[in-house]
């Protein structure tokens, strides 16, 4: 391996050879002239010229060197990074050499692995059924994957075209859909041949611009599972509840008839009673089913605070916690109403106190926060995940419609409804909702 030398040093050994030449030329001349001026001088042009000469021949492979720099900066600049290049001195120069190398290694490694990375994702995106589409701030499909261009255009390529002329073409639905904005659900074609799909979109800039994200998600086969197990759900528990009143009450007439027959008839207004009440508690399960099914669309009217907490206190005990907001609520008061008193009524069912049953009203970022608090057992993991399923209930007489009603009331107001237990015990349902009030 050569010797390591500076620049500096090979710059200041070229100079002294050429500085002795000058001088013993300047000394062979001194005898051939018979004048040490013309002579002198005779040598220094000698030198300056070999001087020239010996920084050239110098300069050349640093100036190569230097464009060879230029080339692979312009390379790297254009993304490609397999360019090296190669000094055969150990000096400054070297050390570039060897710097920008290691870099050019880098920006390769990182652009292979990147490549790499955009191969998987694309693969990824490209195979999911779920149909992704990326809309620039002028309406034209500047990405699209494999589902969308079947969804949209029978197999072909759509990038490039007016998102509003492939809609154009789309079942109606999904047109409907796009222009109520948001997300939703909506169906395409009809009886066995129904598809229903989730529209999902999210607004973002990319490289400063707006653009949007449209997910097109198939449900048909998750739902009809799951409304598959629902039916069977529900069955379970008509049957279970039938069978619960029924047989009581077909037991209730046979007894009824034997004393009738025997003629003791003292006992049969207790008999009568009690088939009563088994009918009246079926009654209730069947309007309790009824009005989940038959939610309406919420009629939305300004109501004050004070009016919709009076109204409840009218039905149920509870206390408050913390001051109602000032002014009105818009709300549908008969569903709110409804929602509410199956929270409060669930509250009081959860072993705690009455006077641990509480309404706190609060506002904040545009939501409203109705929640009503307890100081009862609270839930368990597995039943925090499930007790907003209908008809999913731990208690032996529950329909598993109650926290489901207030659900459905709370998305119907475009809110949403949420439980977790407390600290120290007990639970917290809160129930909140995107609308503030009037004031």
């Amino acid at each position: 391996m050569p010797a390591r030398r500076s620049i500096a040093g090979t710059l200041a050994l070229l100079g002294a050879g050429v500085a002795a030449v000058s001088v013993a030329l300047a000394l062979g001349l001194s005898t051939v002239f018979e004048s040490r001026l013309l002579a002198g001088l005779v040598a220094i042009a000698v030198g300056l010229l070999l001087s020239m000469w010996v920084m050239r021949r110098a300069a050349r492979p640093v100036l190569s060197l230097f464009r060879a720099l230029a080339g692979t900066a312009l390379s790297y600049r254009d993304g490609d990074f397999s360019f090296g290049l190669r000094w055969r001195h150990r000096d400054e120069l070297g050390d570039l050499v060897a710097a920008h190398n290691e870099l050019g290694g880098v920006l390769r490694e990182q652009r292979l692995a990147l490549v790499q990375r955009e191969l998987l994702l694309d693969t990824m995106v490209q195979n999911t059924p779920v149909a992704m589409l990326l809309v620039a701030e002028g309406g034209h499909v500047v990405y699209a994957n494999l589902a969308a261009r079947r969804l949209l255009n029978d197999g072909r390529k759509i990038e490039g075209l007016a998102l509003e002329a492939l809609v154009q073409a789309a079942p109606p639905a999904l047109s409907e859909a796009l222009d109520r904005g948001g997300d939703g659900l909506f169906s395409v074609g009809e009886g066995d041949e129904e598809e229903v799909y989730h529209l999902a979109r999210r607004g973002f800039r990319l490289n400063g611009r707006p653009h949007e994200l449209l997910l097109l998600r198939q449900l048909t086969t998750e739902l009809r599972r799951q409304e598959v197990q629902t039916w069977k759900k529900v069955i379970r528990v008509i049957s279970h509840e039938l069978n619960n009143s029924l047989a009581p009450v077909a037991s209730l007439a046979h007894s009824g008839a034997e004393l009738t027959r025997r003629g003791r008839t003292e006992k049969l207004e207790a008999i009568f009673g009690m088939i009563e009440e088994r009918a009246r508690h079926l009654e209730g399960f069947i309007r309790g089913y009824a009005r989940f099914a038959k939610l309406p669309t919420p009629r939305l009217e300004a109501t004050p605070w004070t009016v919709l907490v009076d109204r409840l206190r009218s039905q149920i005990s509870f206390s408050l916690d913390g001051e109602l907001p000032p002014g009105s609520v818009r709300v549908d008061v008969p569903q709110m109403e409804q929602a509410l008193i199956n929270l409060l009524k669930n509250a009081h069912e959860s072993g705690s106190a009455p006077e641990g049953v509480q309404l706190r009203v609060r506002r904040g970022g545009g939501l409203l926060r109705i929640e009503v608090l307890d100081r009862g057992t609270g839930m368990g993991e597995a039943v925090l995940a499930n007790a907003l399923v209908p008809f999913y209930s731990t208690k032996r007489s529950g329909t598993g419609l109650g926290l489901a009603l207030a659900r459905e009331i709370a998305e119907a107001h475009g809110g949403r409804i949420g439980l977790a237990n407390r600290e120290g015990g007990g639970l917290q349902v809160s129930l909140v909702l995107p609308v503030a009030d009037d004031t």
